[in-house]
């Protein structure tokens, strides 16, 4: 009799990257399971890009109806109910998850519900099935890393920010990364006060200099508080919230604490080494250009693995590994990983591709830098006094442009066109002599002349 629980490629995780390989593995003929054990889409449909999207989009409300009156609008105070909210995301959510899986069940790929754990090198456990492949794909992502200090038990992550729906007025967030901001931006555009608590001297590490003081100066023109060179020492419940104790010696309470310091990859309960796959002392699988682990026939892509946590990166990573294992020798296009553009739904927003400042400086450029700063057209009527920066990184001695870099209104938008710019190799003088749309903001990153003093 023949074992109908092996396959030719069995995908543990039905995250972006793990669906869009197992669709692509099976139009190439193979025989494909996949497992899941959570809501299909992985963290990015779930719990992170498109929730996070939809609260933001939310949260942008608050300034525009401000700035309406601005325009002429007249209208009472409006009200915010989280519930509302909640029940429209949850909806939007549950469309997509059925997306995910009618596009699985189309492409012929079988579904096993549950959490896959390794019995050896080619051979799953999911529930009481027991699954064989001669291939196998981890795609199982991450998950939120929780703090360690005295009293962590009562700080939530970014996960429960999309499990309620009632919210108390005062929101304290620790962390530096773009969740951190992200979730900043949202509860205080949402009509919260908002402390925002990071360790290091300025958040967003990694990102260009220009863009975290812009964004810093901004987000405490709005008032949101920020505490920067200070951490969380213990957390206290008490009636009604919590108290922080930092470790700079400051006390104060607030309502909710949700910490956002990194995510964790989710290979614990796995048994990989069952398998014989090797991971990192943070538990992230290395592999090899091939997307290989120590394992030949076992491989990773996406966040449990790449160093680019970005939904884009792990659909196309899963996409080339499928074509690589089961399409016409040759077809597989490698996954560029240079010049990969990046949002952050902070507000206001950014936009980034390509080198910082800082970078092309450490890697021996001689930069020219050109940068912009203004108030964008929206915001001239109702006065807001919110500034738009654009950056140019430029190499002196080629014109070609190294990195671009925005903070301001329609930022993400705008820096998909730029990355095409970016990796079609344009030169300044290709930005030079492009013509304007006016009146835009992004026409200021074609009429920009002369460079600023270094």
């Amino acid at each position: 009799m023949p074992n109908n629980n092996h396959y030719d490629f069995f995908v543990i995780g039905a995250g972006s990257g793990g669906v869009r390989s197992a669709r692509i593995a099976a139009g190439h003929g193979a025989k494909v399971g996949i497992a899941e054990g959570n809501p299909l889409g992985g963290t990015c449909v779930n719990l992170g890009c498109v929730p996070k999207k939809l609260y933001a989009y939310a949260s942008d409300y608050h300034m525009d109806f401000e700035d309406s009156r601005g325009y002429g609008w007249h209208s009472g105070k409006p009200l915010f109910d989280w519930s509302v909210l909640k029940a429209k995301k949850d909806n939007e959510i549950a469309r997509l998850n059925g997306i995910y899986g009618r596009l699985l069940e189309n492409s012929g790929v079988t579904l096993h519900e549950g959490f896959a754990e390794f019995l050896d090198a080619n051979t799953v456990k999911i529930g009481k099935d027991i699954i064989t492949a001669d291939k196998i794909l981890i795609a199982v992502g991450g998950v939120p890393t929780r703090p360690t200090f005295e009293g962590a038990e009562y700080v939530l992550v970014s996960d429960d920010v999309f499990m309620r729906d009632e919210w108390p007025q005062d929101i304290t967030i620790l962390g530096g990364g773009y969740i951190a901001v992200e979730m900043a931006h949202i509860f205080h555009g949402l009509g919260h006060t908002v402390n925002l608590i990071y360790r290091g001297p300025l958040f967003l590490r990694g990102f260009d200099d220009d863009l975290r003081q812009g964004l810093a100066h901004e987000m405490e023109k709005q008032g949101i508080n920020i505490v920067f060179e200070d951490n969380i020492k213990r957390v206290e419940s008490n009636d009604g919230g919590k108290e922080v104790f930092l470790e700079s010696g400051k006390s104060f309470e607030t309502g909710e604490i949700i910490a956002a310091i990194g995510r964790t990859p989710k290979t614990e309960k796995l048994g990989l080494g069952k398998a014989g796959v090797n991971t990192d002392d943070k538990g992230n699988i290395p592999v090899n250009g091939n997307y290989e682990t120590n394992v030949p026939h076992i491989y990773a892509v996406g966040d449990v693995s790449s160093m680019y946590q970005l939904t884009p990166v792990a659909i196309k990573e899963g996409h080339f590994l499928a074509d690589d294992l089961f399409g016409p020798k040759g077809s597989a296009k490698t996954v560029q990983y240079e010049n990969v553009a990046t949002a952050v739904f902070s507000h206001p927003p950014i936009g980034t591709v390509g080198m910082t400042e800082a970078e092309a400086r450490a890697k021996g450029f001689d930069v020219e830098i050109f940068r912009t700063s203004f108030r964008a057209m929206k915001y001239t009527l109702p006065g807001r006094e919110e500034k738009t920066m654009m950056k140019l990184v430029v190499d002196k001695a080629t014109d070609k442009v190294l990195g671009i870099h925005m903070l301001g209104l329609d930022s993400p938008e705008i820096i998909q066109a730029m990355a095409i710019a970016l990796n079609a190799g344009a030169t300044k003088a290709i930005f030079d002599r492009t013509m304007p749309v006016h009146p835009t903001s992004c026409e200021e990153f074609v009429t920009m002349r002369e460079p600023v003093s270094s």
